[in-house]
């Protein structure tokens, strides 16, 4: 590798050569007991020197018995200098509160994964079974999922995400329009939404069935052209859209349709009444009845209220 104009090939980029107690150094090839006090000799700082060869910021640059070394002359002056003890003292207070940890992320945020990490941590992946590993990445991608969706719906007011997709997707609003809202990506939104999108037809005929009283639009349709007998046209007209959205409607809920919904339904009331009136259950088999008597048409009509040509085809 090139590093400031010298060319370097002492030792490989992201590990430190070790021999005993010696280390090697990546820019002149020399073995030390500690190679941090001998860059001074190159010009260069530790930081600089971890930075360049790929090696973690916390490492010494020393063999095992220096730093042993090191370890146990620390121990003697903790003993006898209470600066020393005062540091530690912090240093375990900060480390305890969650300080140092924040203080640590700040100082990697932007800064590239050093070599040597990188090779600790591919070494500790090849260790974890692929299968667990994979449910480790799942439980992580869910639980931030979790705090995605919680976020979401907490900030307009839901208690849940589904809760605030399905509110926005029954008045009308696209998934695109959903997604801007929540500052989430459309995509994300649509993999992710609990509430699956509304027929087209539950958009447009939603507002006239929470009007009418309503929880669907199922209900609605089956009041208003099942038990009301309002045609498909008095529908559209009531809700504000086209008769095709309510054929769409009718059809995607499995409604029958009707024609001549309204016709049909004072026809059958006004035969319930005529037979009410001659004291039938069934004005076909009334008239079937005073037929065969050898009653005229005539006569049946004056005494039924209906028409002849209606009581024909009640006879047919």
């Amino acid at each position: 590798m090139t590093t400031g104009g010298m060319v370097v090939d002492f030792a490989p980029v992201g590990q430190l050569l070790v021999d005993g107690d010696r280390v090697c150094c990546h820019l002149c090839g020399r073995w030390f007991l500690s190679v941090a006090s001998h860059l001074r000799h190159h010009g260069w700082t530790k930081a600089q020197y971890i930075e360049a060869f790929g090696l973690e910021i916390g490492n010494p640059l020393s063999g095992e018995a220096t730093r042993k070394r090191r370890a146990a002359a620390l121990t003697a002056r903790r003993a006898v200098e209470p600066v020393i003890r005062e540091a530690q003292r912090a240093a375990r207070g900060r480390a305890g509160d969650g300080t140092l940890t924040a203080a640590a992320a700040r100082a990697a945020r932007g800064r590239a994964h050093p070599a040597e990490r990188l090779a600790k941590t591919l070494a500790a992946l090849a260790t974890v079974d692929p299968a667990a590993r994979a449910a480790g990445n799942r439980r992580r991608a869910e639980r931030q999922r979790a705090r995605t969706e919680a976020s979401a719906a907490a900030r307009f007011g839901f208690p849940t995400f589904a809760e605030y997709v399905a509110d926005r997707l029954a008045s009308g609003m696209s998934m695109a329009a959903v997604s801007r809202e929540a500052g989430l990506h459309k995509d994300w939104v649509a993999r992710h939404a609990p509430a699956p999108k509304p027929h087209h037809t539950d958009v447009r005929l939603g507002p006239a069935a929470r009007a009418a009283g309503h929880d669907s639009v199922a209900g609605y349709l089956r009041d208003a052209h099942l038990a009301r007998h309002r045609t498909v046209a008095a529908i559209a007209a009531e809700a504000g859209v086209s008769r095709t959205t309510v054929v769409a409607a009718l059809a995607h809920h499995g409604i029958p349709m009707l024609a001549h919904a309204g016709k049909r339904a004072g026809a059958e009331l006004r035969r319930r009444a005529a037979a009410a009136t001659v004291g039938h259950d069934s004005i076909a088999d009334w008239v079937a009845a005073r037929r065969a008597g050898g009653a005229t048409w005539s006569a049946l009509a004056a005494e039924s209220g209906l028409a002849t040509t209606t009581l024909r085809r009640y006879a047919s």
